[in-house]
């Protein structure tokens, strides 16, 4: 799922922004409603204790007028009338006993607002009175179904019908009878979505659209110093000034990563200074001294001598090799990698090394020839050193370009690989160099893989559960590949 979400901050900060408001939204909505439902219900009630107070009050002339038209011969149909016209002018009965339909249907919610309102009618009985209170389809009713068959117009009776009402029926504590009040509900009822809905669009529109902006303020500075440290991560022979903007918090932090990158650029600087005077001060004292062996007429003597100048002169051009690394001020150029790897073999091969040029396919790349000249020479050294033979392969995995040498020898402890990539660790105790050499091969090798773009690893060849040999990898990206 977090696939799906946004990976940068403004896109997160607005995601956050627009849960949150949807969520308070929600929660606005839900008591807007349950209060437009309890004004509902207070409204409803109130009608219905106005209609036991009219109906109270007209009760005894009601009843009186019953007793006079039942002596009448035409006593049923006078009453039935009389009856219809009493509901529709107050919608107030008497009742002897509850009578239930099909459709009823208990509300509960109304009861305690009619409690209420009818104690503050009727202090005297109302807070023990007995409340029913039913939703009820009106054709179903006695008394509304009578007035569907009175009046209005025959098209008319059809929709009529449909309206529901609410039937409350309160029996007072001691009585026998149960007054009965009507209330017909509305044919529309409130609905306050549509209306939340708008305003949560113009809230989401606002809200989001200035928050945008505001976050746009602050992430193009931001997006302009992620590149800039990038750049100058992959090269950081030249400081540049970006311009300082966004908030105040914002142009602080560019000032100071400006000043961090000219004081790391300045010390790059003096690094490449103080290594250069060294190269020239060790270097040609070595020279002279090369020549003053010359004299010395031990042979043996000599050549030790001249080996260990040799060595001395060695180191320090590995040294000075991996301190330039990513600062030659050589530009990448587009190589057929299958060509560089049969030149460095073919090198080794002229030495009479046991080298050999197994896979390779044809890729192009952009690399610095020479230093990755260098690394694939300082892998192949160590095959040859350590390991007797080397199988040199250049191959395509996925989305990386490897040039991998292998070799047959006692491999490195697991726990030593990581170390044997640090300067000056060895494979080898000795100091002598055709045996182990400076250390600083691999070391220089990471380097320039690095300077890529990629990355070096070493990893043991394991067949039938014993070592057989190490393998060595240079990882590039092939994203430049054509």
């Amino acid at each position: 799922m977090t696939r799906f979400l946004p990976k940068s901050l403004m896109g997160q900060t607005l995601l956050a922004a627009a849960i949150a408001l949807l969520i308070a939204q929600i929660i606005s909505a839900s008591l807007l409603y349950r209060a437009a439902e309890q004004r509902r219900l207070d409204s409803i009630a109130e009608r219905i204790v106005n209609r036991i107070e009219i109906g109270s009050f007209h009760a005894q002339s009601s009843e009186r007028a019953e007793r006079r038209a039942s002596r009448n011969e035409r006593s049923g149909e006078r009453r039935e009338r009389r009856e219809v016209r009493i509901s529709r002018r107050f919608q107030f009965r008497f009742a002897d006993k509850l009578q239930n339909t099909p459709s009823d249907k208990q509300v509960d919610g109304l009861k305690e607002p009619i409690r209420e309102k009818l104690v503050t009618a009727y202090p005297q009985w109302g807070q023990n009175a007995a409340i029913n209170v039913v939703l009820r389809s009106q054709q179903d009713d006695q008394v509304f179904s009578r007035s569907l068959t009175s009046g209005g117009s025959e098209s008319d009776r059809p929709r009529r019908s449909q309206h529901e009402i609410i039937v409350a029926s309160v029996q007072q504590d001691g009585s026998a009878r149960w007054l009965q009040a009507r209330v017909r509900l509305p044919d529309n009822r409130p609905r306050p979505l549509p209306g939340i809905l708008f305003q949560t669009g113009v809230l989401f529109t606002v809200l989001l659209g200035l928050l945008a902006l505001i976050l746009r303020r602050i992430t193009r500075p931001l997006a302009a110093l992620t590149s800039r440290v990038e750049a100058f991560s992959g090269n950081p022979d030249q400081a540049v000034s970006l311009e300082e903007s966004g908030p105040q918090d914002m142009r602080r932090l560019i000032a100071a990563h400006n000043a961090m990158e000219a004081r790391v650029a300045a010390l790059i600087d003096e690094k490449d200074v103080m290594l250069g005077a060294i190269g020239h001060d060790l270097k040609t004292p070595l020279a002279a001294l090369r020549v003053r062996i010359e004299s010395v007429p031990d042979d043996t003597q000599r050549a030790r001598m001249a080996d260990s100048i040799e060595d001395i002169t060695n180191t320090l051009d590995d040294i000075l090799s991996l301190a330039r690394v990513g600062r030659s001020g050589l530009e990448a150029e587009l190589t057929d990698l299958a060509a560089l790897t049969a030149s460095v073999v073919e090198e080794f091969e002229d030495l009479g090394d046991p080298v050999e040029l197994e896979l390779t396919q044809r890729i192009s790349h952009a690399v610095q020839v020479t230093w990755l000249k260098r690394a694939l020479r300082n892998l192949v050294s160590n095959a040859v050193r350590y390991g007797e033979r080397a199988r040199v392969s250049l191959i395509v995995e996925g989305d990386a370009i490897i040039l991998r040498v292998e070799d047959d020898g006692p491999g490195i402890p697991d726990d030593a690989i990581a170390d044997m990539l640090e300067p000056f660790q060895r494979g080898e105790n000795s100091r002598n160099r055709a045996t182990g050499g400076a250390g600083l091969g691999l070391t220089l090798a990471r380097a320039i893989a690095e300077q890529h773009g990629g990355m070096l690893s070493l990893a043991n060849r394991i067949e039938g559960g014993s070592i057989t040999g190490l393998r060595a990898e240079i990882r590039l990206p092939a994203t430049q590949t054509d």
